[in-house]
């Protein structure tokens, strides 16, 4: 009944359907002005993730500003009149540009301790170095041994400050929450734009002044856009160079250029028809999901050669047929298991649903979405174009066999003992790899060492006290406060206060702060560490090395001027809340950094060591965050593959209703997939978010083969009888379509090495790599097992 149907309608009337092929890639392109590409932090978080929204709540509470970073090591001596002067102008020529809200360098820290005057007169009319008289030495000397700003404005050799460049707030962007969906989206794209045009133009500040010293930019608008760049540069490269390829093979399979022209269409048309659906549903391209394109290219690809190869096959043992003929028998033949690969490659896919990232999810969609487009493109397009072209220039001058599937013809039939040795070393090794994977992964390392990303991040780092943040919040019971009588703090008379702030500094809190805050500090896997016993070190320094008392410490809050103490007290205590904030920063580039390992310890040694209840601290930050991701991942992965295997068994099952069939069908490409992630253990790669879907999307893929040799050596030994000749046969004929589509995927995965993010060139090497041993599997166990089980009776 379809096949009728689709004859009648579609075969019958390929100038209508190309006619309708055409206003649907009209149509569609219209709609591709509307594809965007994402690369905001977001995109790399879990989906509805609770920690996400207390990080939130934290950031509101204790003052966040969007802020870019810069590292700035000077030819000279930090404090040398030319060094300052430089640094001066820096600042000033950014503090110009109209997007920014403020500058602050080395040069604006107060200086409480660079003269000897009264501590209230120095708190009131602090000095700073770029003040013509401070002593300009024993300034920098203060700012270096600060507990508050050392390993965090200043390296701790004095070579390397930090000047922090904070954005102005987009007002458009207050109760966003209220705007419409369509109104959001129109507001993150106009600050995404302005966005880029900030760096572009903080850049070209920079190059202005790079005879100075080295400064490297940092922070994550920066890191945004140049995601952003990243994924543009991707998709035109991606694209660009698996079309050529594309090209080269075609022309190398057939020789012809209208088998070329033909199978390109096809690739052209799914792809320009995807593009204007992911514009209309409002679908963004991530990192993750950058080579789509390439994906679709080689995926729509794979199914035309198979179509072109079968139909060039038939066309050479029927002569005497009419095209129309001869695209019936073909999309006859071939409408089942292309059908079914799609379906297995959509299974495969879609087990992304379950990973709970949003990217990957996605990802899975969207690919999804774009199969289902090429096998309608391939099963209308292609034909309709066949049925255009006049006989005589259908045929191939001459259809050759293929060495190397003849070759593993031989081994299948001769070899099977060294197949099945073989083949248990592999699934040996796959589960030696696979019992030494691990999730640890660390955000620098997903940039090359050319990437300005990972300059500033790897000098920020090793120098300023560490990029990944980590917060540590202590809550305080609400219990009535008592003052300790103390000595007055010995700069300050006696003055009554209003506010009774300075009555929440009791010395149980401080010391609590006091003693979680050297902890934190002792740990070798933490860089800088902020608290307001950071502030505490310093005023006891300044109070010529006497503790402070309890009291002491209220007045001290209460007489600090409120630009002091709106920097280096607010965003670590909240009174109000009964709450302090601990801010610490991981060192990212550390190899032995375990980050799940160092979150549990830290969570023991809260309750264990500070007898500390749940309700007493919380963790959070972007390291709980991406810890939150890398665990998912090890956990997505194990359901993914387990869906894909149950999915796949399932349609095997339903295709040739045969466990015998379903079985050594399976094999092979489970084997291939399973030895891919025993080799990125063995080598001791960890998994990320692009290395942990090439299992699945490597069974979906693979699977195909299966699926087409499967097929056809069924037809053929319904015709002969005989094994081994329908081995030879198969090897000759679908073994040629299986082998050119694996060649066309294999170095289509290949071109992302040419990625400036370090998981995608991983993904294309590691998923390249797997199709080419489930190629070779496909060829030389497969049929081996055939022969040997004889699934097809005796």
């Amino acid at each position: 009944m379809f096949a009728q149907l689709y004859q009648n309608f579609v075969l019958k009337n390929p100038r209508s359907i190309f006619i309708v092929l055409l206003i649907a890639l009209l149509s569609f392109g219209y709609f591709s002005k509307d594809f965007r590409l994402d690369a905001s932090s977001e995109t790399l978080l879990i989906e509805g993730d609770p920690d996400l929204k207390y990080l939130q709540e934290i950031s509101e509470r204790y003052g966040s500003k969007e802020f870019l970073i810069l590292t700035y090591t000077p030819n000279e001596s930090m404090v040398s009149n030319t060094s300052i002067n430089n640094l001066l102008s820096l600042k000033y020529k950014i503090q110009s540009l109209d997007w920014v809200h403020s500058v602050i360098t080395l040069l604006d820290i107060p200086l409480l301790n660079s003269s000897d005057k009264p501590l209230q007169e120095r708190l009131q009319n602090f000095k700073t170095l770029k003040d013509e008289d401070v002593d300009k030495d024993r300034g920098f000397k203060e700012i270096v041994s600060s507990p508050v700003f050392r390993n965090f404005v200043i390296s701790e050799d004095g070579k390397t400050s930090g000047i922090i460049v904070n954005v102005k707030n987009n007002k458009e962007l207050e109760n966003i929450d209220k705007k419409s969906k369509k109104e959001i989206e129109r507001l993150k794209d106009k600050v995404k734009k302005q966005s880029h045009q900030n760096i572009l133009e903080i850049r070209d500040v920079i190059k202005s002044y790079e005879n100075i010293g080295n400064i490297h930019l940092g922070g994550i608008p920066m890191i945004a856009d140049d995601m952003m760049t990243f994924i543009k540069s991707d998709i035109i490269v991606f694209g660009l160079g698996v079309l050529l390829f594309i090209v080269a093979t075609l022309w190398f399979v057939f020789r012809k250029i209208i088998w070329i022209l033909i199978p390109i269409s096809s690739c052209f048309f799914s792809v320009i028809i995807m593009m204007g659906i992911l514009g209309l549903l409002g679908w963004k391209v991530t990192v993750i999901s950058s080579n789509f394109i390439a994906l679709m290219l080689i995926l729509t690809m794979a199914m035309n050669i198979h179509m072109s190869t079968r139909f060039l096959q038939l066309k050479e043992n029927y002569p005497n047929k009419n095209i129309f003929e001869l695209i019936t028998l073909t999309t006859s033949k071939m409408f089942w298991p292309i059908l079914y690969t799609v379906l297995t490659t959509i299974i495969a896919f879609l087990s992304l649903i379950f990973s709970e990232i949003k990217p990957i999810i996605d990802f899975g969609w969207m690919m999804t979405l774009g199969l289902i487009t090429s096998f309608i493109i391939t099963f209308t397009l292609l034909p309709t174009l066949i049925n255009f072209i006049p006989k005589e220039n259908v045929s191939l001058k001459k259809y050759e066999d293929s060495f190397i599937t003849s070759f593993f013809a031989k081994i299948s039939q001769n070899n099977d003992k060294i197949i099945f040795t073989v083949t248990g070393l592999v699934i040996i090794l796959s589960f030696i790899g696979i019992s030494r994977l691990e999730v640890e992964n660390s955000f620098i390392n997903y940039f090359s060492k050319k990437t300005e990303i990972y300059k500033g991040m790897k000098l920020i780092d090793e120098k300023l006290g560490g990029t990944t943040p980590l917060e540590v919040i202590l809550k305080f019971s609400k219990k009535k406060l008592k003052v300790e009588e103390e000595d007055d703090f010995e700069d300050w008379g006696e003055e009554e206060e209003k506010n009774d702030d300075k009555y929440w500094f009791t010395k149980d809190k401080v010391d609590k702060i006091a003693k979680v805050h050297n902890y934190l500090d002792s740990l070798p896997q933490v860089g800088k560490v902020l608290s307001f016993s950071s502030i505490i070190d310093v005023a006891t320094l300044l109070n010529n090395n006497k503790p402070l008392g309890t009291l002491e410490m209220g007045v001290l809050y209460s007489k600090i001027p409120e630009s002091i103490k709106t920097e280096i007290i607010d965003p670590y205590i909240s009174i109000k809340d009964n709450e302090a904030r601990i801010n610490l920063r991981i060192i990212d580039s550390q190899k032995n950094l375990r980050r799940n390992e160092l979150i549990k310890k830290i969570n023991y040694d809260l309750k264990n060591k500070f007898n500390l209840k749940d309700d007493e601290y919380k963790l959070a930050g972007v390291l709980i965050l991406f810890n939150n991701l890398l665990q998912s991942l090890f956990k997505s992965q194990i359901l993914t593959l387990g869906l894909v295997m149950i999915g796949i068994f399932g349609m095997f099952l339903v295709l040739f209703k045969n466990i015998k069939l379903s079985l050594i069908g399976v094999v092979p490409n489970f084997i291939a997939a399973f030895f891919i992630l025993g080799i990125i253990g063995l080598l001791g790669i960890p998994l990320d978010m692009m290395t942990i879907t090439i299992a699945a999307i490597t069974i979906g893929i693979a699977v195909d083969n299966s699926i087409h040799y499967i097929y056809r050596f069924k037809e053929e030994f319904n015709n002969s009888g005989e094994y081994n000749k329908t081995l030879l046969l198969c090897h000759s004929t679908v073994g040629k379509a299986i082998l050119n589509t694996s060649i066309t995927i294999i170095f289509g995965f290949s071109i992302l090495v040419l990625s400036k993010f370090i998981p995608t060139i991983y993904f294309g090497i590691f998923t390249g790599l797997a199709m080419l041993l489930a190629m070779i599997s496909v060829l030389t166990l497969l049929p081996s097992l055939i022969l040997l089980i004889k699934p097809f009776g005796k």
